[in-house]
């Protein structure tokens, strides 16, 4: 499903009366955009193993019936030796409880890499379920020069054999067709061998009774790869792809940002002048508009973050990516399937730590779920904007690269390598080791992305950010306004403590200081003082426990409450209130550093600690990531913040 952060997707392992057909395959198979095809679900295609670890049900219509469709995980063998294959085969052979293996079968197959996956598809028709192989990129097999006789090779399987090119939609009508009438799928006479050697024999027969000729070497992606794959060049290429990456996120997003911050400031200014009732105007203007307004400011940075990524995935760049930080994986005790997980946490904590059900190893598992939430994930991206652009001019270069992206850029690598480290430190202090699995990987050819599932992938990601500022962020925000404007003051305790009940602004700064929030911040300043935070941090600190955004959220609130139609300059203009700092500016660089680096390293979202202990069966291994990661976020806040009031003299 869509990668959006804290989307899990649809549900697996319902149990239905409508016939069920489980769609299986090799990953980069094509079999997920098949999946999409037919059921106009939106599931998440990637170029390398452990993208789809879950179970998807999608509804299909053909000839006037409903079917039930299941992706189950792909693979390239029924001998699991991993979670997600083992729910692969669990779903074959009807071990699920409750539930009973699939009707029937779609085997999906590469045919620019047929010879390999006949073997998978001969342990396929060995379940003896009724079966059709769909074959993909048989258009790419012609283009290179490959041949395939499908007709002769439906005879030689003794199964339906249709021809799909699924990111274009051909073949998808003649599959329904087949699925309309799956119940006279034939089933081979005699299974295929289960001797590995007979298997291979087998192979080539089929092969040669369809009249295959594989595909020929595909030159650019040859040329490229001496490139992309060298350890030396390749890993330059890597960082400077990671690099121009961010300076987009910064350079293309920032004007429609601007306009879209501008829209919620006038918006915000217009409640506050023609809504009569104070509270009503204040619940409006600051709560909802102020407040969830200022994180969806950020919706131009998260569409440009997924669409970068997704074109990324689907020219194929990302499994050579995984390949080269093998080597790197390698130094931490894990394998290149480790990097595809955390590679996941790039969107979103949550599918990279199912992704780690790909790894053999159970102890490899644990590290790498340990280490995952430290990877930055897209949730993260508005505090970073916010604190970066309070931190860096926008006119400041370094060389001929905007200073703004270039500071992205270090958080983003931060996570990385702090992700790499903890899973290191995790397999040194768990003495974890054991025999390294060999890393498989496919390196499908480079193609050219198609358009309707990049702006798929797109669209279901600004979607779920936005669906959670309604949710998660809006109730947050709401309780947080309350929280700021309560208890209420009268008109004589407004003025016997100095304050104009006509003056609005200052009614306003009154209230918010004297709040059930302000004192909930002081509350727990003694922690956060050390990091130069002050109480209108440390409220958003608290109130990111539930969604990392609505720190942002809740200094827009603030800010909105002080100046509705330019909350981003009274957000630069705010002063401390408290201490012998009072009067000073509450953001001064040593106080923005703390927060970037609090925020790289806690775990400050509680869908993660429940996927977390569902992955890991209990409380225990939550409870340590929240104490070792808080502790750990706090002591580099406080590095970085006494390091940077050195370096700026303060």
């Amino acid at each position: 499903m869509t990668a959006g952060c804290h989307d899990e997707g649809a549900a697996g392992g319902v149990a239905t009366a409508e016939p069920r057909i489980a769609l299986v395959g090799s990953p980069n198979a094509g079999k997920t955009s098949i999946f999409n095809a037919l059921t106009g679900m939106h599931a998440k295609t990637g170029n390398y193993p452990g993208v789809t670890v879950s179970r998807f049900l999608g509804v299909s219509r053909a000839g006037g019936r409903r079917l039930m469709i299941e992706d189950l995980p792909g693979t390239y063998s029924l001998e699991p030796i991993s979670p997600d294959e083992q729910i692969l085969v669990d779903v074959l052979d009807g071990r699920i409880d409750g539930e009973q293996p699939p009707d029937a079968l779609l085997v999906i197959v590469d045919a620019t890499t047929l010879r390999r996956s006949l073997r998978f598809v001969a342990q396929v028709l060995a379940r003896r379920l009724p079966t059709c192989v769909v074959v993909t990129f048989t258009d790419e097999l012609s283009a290179r020069q490959g041949h395939l006789d499908l007709e002769a090779f439906e005879q030689a399987l003794g199964v339906p054999v249709v021809r799909v090119v699924g990111n274009r939609g051909h073949g998808v009508d003649d599959l329904r067709e087949r699925l309309a009438d799956w119940r006279s799928w034939t089933v081979p006479p005699l299974p295929p061998p289960s001797d590995a050697t007979e298997v291979d024999a087998w192979t080539e027969s089929v092969l040669a009774f369809a009249a295959y000729r594989p595909a020929g070497r595909h030159r650019i992606t040859q040329r490229v790869d001496a490139v992309l794959l060298h350890p030396v060049w390749g890993t330059i290429v890597f960082f400077v792809v990671m690099l121009l990456f961010f300076q987009t996120i910064f350079t293309l997003a920032a004007p429609i940002q601007d306009w879209v911050a501008g829209f919620f400031g006038w918006l915000s200014g217009q409640v506050t002048a023609h809504v009569g009732n104070p509270w009503l105007a204040g619940l409006l203007g600051e709560a909802l508009i102020g407040g969830v307004g200022s994180v969806l400011v950020f919706v131009p940075q998260i569409m440009l973050l997924f669409l970068l990524i997704a074109l990324l995935e689907s020219v194929g760049y990302m499994s050579r990516a995984a390949f080269l930080m093998d080597r790197v994986m390698a130094r931490a005790g894990l394998e290149g399937r480790a990097f595809v997980a955390l590679l996941s946490s790039f969107a979103c904590a949550i599918p990279g730590i199912m992704a780690t059900r790909t790894l053999p190893s159970a102890k490899d598992r644990l590290a790498t779920m340990m280490a995952a939430p430290l990877m930055t994930c897209s949730a993260r991206l508005p505090v970073y904007v916010l604190m970066i652009g309070l931190l860096v001019s926008p006119s400041a270069r370094v060389g001929p690269l905007p200073a703004q992206g270039l500071v992205m850029f270090g958080m983003y690598l931060l996570g990385a390598v702090s992700a790499m480290t903890a899973a290191w430190v995790f397999k040194k202090i768990g003495n974890r080791r054991g025999l390294m699995m060999p890393f498989y990987m496919e390196m499908p050819p480079y193609r050219l992305p198609s358009v309707r599932s990049v702006l798929l992938a797109v669209w279901d990601s600004a979607r779920s950010f936005v669906r959670k500022c309604s949710t998660i962020i809006a109730v947050t925000t709401v309780l947080l306004w309350l929280l700021l404007n309560l208890p209420v003051h009268s008109a004589a305790d407004l003025r016997a403590h100095g304050v104009e009940p006509a003056d609005k602004a200052a009614v306003s700064a009154y209230v918010t200081d004297h709040s059930y929030a302000a004192g909930l911040g002081r509350l727990v300043s003694p922690v956060f003082s050390p990091l130069g935070f002050d109480w209108r941090i440390n409220i958003g600190i608290l109130s990111a426990q539930s969604a990392r955004e609505t720190f942002v959220a809740t200094l827009g609130q603030v800010a909105a409450a002080e100046d509705p139609e330019q909350p981003a300059a009274a957000l630069k203009a705010m002063t401390r209130t408290d201490g012998p700092d009072a009067g000073k500016p509450l953001f001064d660089p040593a106080t923005i550093a703390a927060i970037l680096v609090y925020f790289a390293y806690a775990l400050q979202c509680m869908a993660t600690v429940g996927i977390l202990r569902r992955e890991t069966g209990g409380w225990k291994w939550p409870a340590i990531a929240f104490g070792y990661l808080t502790g750990l976020a706090w002591v580099m806040a406080y590095l970085a913040h006494t390091v940077a009031g050195l370096l700026g003299g303060g």
